[in-house]
This record gives C-alpha cells, structure tokens and sequence, in this order.
C-alpha cells in the first residue's frame, strides 16, 4: 500500500490549510491515495483546526473515502477517496471557520460528481484570513464561470466571528470537463461599486462611516468615476452575531473584477476599516494584472484540471498562489510556467501564470 500513497509535506512553503484543501480535492478528484504530514506546520496552532476537519471529513462524505487522523489537533492524515456521489453534503464548523475556504476544497470535486449537488456549509461567512462571501459572491463566481460551468450560491445566514453560525448553500451540476480560460487583457477601470455592511448591535452609521471613507480614498488616486458602496445593515433574521466590513470592487471593460476588502472588529476606527479595503483594491489595480492576489490563487486547482492552455495576467505571485502550483504539479499532469509580462511597463511587477491543464474528463457523464 504505501508504494502508491503520495506524500505530502504540509509544512513546507505557505505551511498552511491551503497544502491540505489543494492535495485533499485531488486526491478525491484523481483517486489518488494521499498521507499528508507535518499539517500546518507554520501556523501558530499547529494541526487540524475546526475548518479543516469539517473540510476533510466533507471530502470523504463526498467520495464515500477513508479518513484516518481525523481529529482537532491531529498534524498527519491518510485520505484513501472512493468514488465521487453527487447530492445533499453538510459540513459545519460550528466556529466562525470560513465557510469559503470549505467551499475551496468541495467545489473542484463535486464539478465531476456523477450527478448534482448541494452544499451546506456552516460557519464564518465573513471571516478573517479567509475571502469573505461576498467577494466569493461578487468576485470568484463570476471568474471562475469561465471555466465553464455555474453555481449558485444562497446566503441563508451570516455569521462572524467569534460564534459563527452563518450557513450558506451551494447548488451546482457536475461538467463533462473544463474549458480553458484567458485572463490576459485589463482594460480599464469602468465602475467601482460595493458594500459596507452592520449586523447585530451595531449602528448603519458606522457602514456609512466606511462607505464615505473607502470612497474620499479612492477619489485621490480615480476622480472621474462614479463609486457606489452601498451602506446596508444585514437584516437580523439573516445574520448570527455582530459584525461589519467592507468590500469594493472594480469592473473594467474587459470583464475583469478587482476588489479590496477588510472586517471591523472591536476598536478599529470604521474609517480605517473603509480606508483599508480601498488601499487593498488600488494596490490591486495599480499593477496591472486582470485578477487580485486574493484570486489568484484560487484559480490555480481549476487551470491545472481545465483541458487546454490558460493564460492569466496577475501581480506579483503570492506564496498561496506559489503553494497551490507547487502542489497541483505534484498531483496533476498540469504544466504551469510563471514569466514576467513584456509588453508592460517595466516598473510594473506584472507576470502572466500560464498553464497546460492536464484535462480531466468526468467519468460518470
């Protein structure tokens, strides 16, 4: 047996979930026996947390799969998958662990499940060290439907940290395989819009406190655009908890979707929170690329399964984004290569992420 279960080292380059939500979907995906070691090595809690388990334990559910070292705190796993089932799946995890960042891990695998299905995930919907649900709602979805498939995504609860309790529901049908995608020319800037939302006990004045200062920050570096960050207090039978933040995005003529955003907490001014998230997007825009580094990443695991060559203009390359090709080469029969832009302005830190994706067919369509 151990003759045919890939190693993986969990510890190395960005040392943390991300090794395991990559090698995890697969392993599901690929039918390829997995021992991953040394989990979360760099993190401050080393091993398992709460998100992690549920994610693993909603792959094996998934796949009908084996799971040992299942457990809080555990720093080594064996992920035997079986075959991928569509229907109904529940993860929670009954903190405030990202509800985006389980769906990371299930999406690329049910996308080549025998039939549809739907997810239910429970937790954090607006989390920190995780995209929030509205960027996945405003942002990822639309990109990543390039590749040729939809999904749709209902937020039936909000939940913030510490408590959680959010839930969201994702539907989607399974593809025959994925097309390429192209993500290579900018354009420019045509709108700025988003949403800087209260719950709980706090007042919609602090929503319009970051609204106004996202907007007077980005008003110094792009005057003539219109910007419309709509201050909203989430309604209380839809959100668990209190919580508030921001996020602004950025459409260009091309189709492409840049955004900045940040999460009030205890203490932190609302202007700052606004102010934040609008030095976050015009950092994205300043580079040049046609996707933001919190993207960048995530696209990854869907280039090196698409069939064909796909080609993205980004930023410099975060280590994620590092991570996520070190480890879906390691997997996959995907080739990516990572050159510096030429046609740009050379003071520009822009690269093109190129990919030959290894095509993975469904087999059960």
């Amino acid at each position: 047996m151990d003759g045919d279960v890939v190693e993986i080292d969990g510890g190395i380059m960005e040392g943390g979930g991300q090794i395991l939500r990559v090698s995890t979907a697969l392993s599901c995906l690929l039918g390829l026996p997995l021992r991953v070691r040394r989990i979360r090595a760099g993190r401050s809690q080393p091993g398992l947390r709460p998100q992690h388990l549920s994610g693993l334990e909603m792959i094996r559910d998934l796949c009908e799969g084996k799971l040992e070292g299942g457990e809080i705190g555990s720093t080594e796993i064996t992920f035997t998958p079986g075959k991928i089932k569509g229907g109904t799946h529940i993860a929670d995890t009954k903190t405030a662990g990202s509800v985006c960042l389980l769906m990371q891990v299930a999406m690329p695998c049910v996308l080549f499940a025998a039939s549809p299905s739907e997810l239910h995930l429970k937790g954090g919907t607006n989390a920190e060290m995780a995209p929030q649900i509205d960027y996945t709602v405003m942002v990822f979805k639309p990109i990543v439907e390039k590749f040729n498939f939809t999904f749709n995504c209902d937020i039936k609860k909000r939940g913030y940290y510490p408590q959680g309790g959010g839930e969201v529901v994702i539907q989607m049908s399974p593809v025959k395989e994925l097309s390429p995608i192209n993500l290579t020319e900018r354009g420019t800037v045509t709108k700025i819009y988003g949403r800087a939302f209260v719950a709980g006990a706090l007042p919609i004045k602090l929503a319009k406190d970051m609204s106004a200062a996202a907007v007077r920050c980005i008003r110094k570096e792009i005057r003539d655009l219109y910007i419309n960050i709509q201050p909203v207090r989430e309604p209380d039978d839809q959100a668990f908890g209190t919580g508030s933040g921001i996020i602004v995005v950025a459409e260009t003529s091309t189709g492409c979707l840049l955004a900045g955003s940040s999460l009030g907490k205890r203490g932190k001014n609302s202007d700052k929170v606004g102010i934040e998230a609008a030095e976050i997007l015009l950092r994205n825009l300043k580079h040049g690329g046609t996707v933001d580094d919190s993207l960048q990443d995530q696209l990854i695991i869907f280039m090196a399964l698409a069939k064909g060559v796909s080609r993205v203009k980004s930023g410099p390359i975060t280590l994620h984004t590092q991570t996520a090709i070190h480890f879906a080469e390691q997997l996959t029969k995907a080739k990516f290569t990572v050159t510096k832009a030429e046609d740009e302005d050379p003071s520009k830190d822009t690269y093109i992420i190129e990919c030959q994706g290894m095509g993975l067919i469904n087999p059960n369509l």
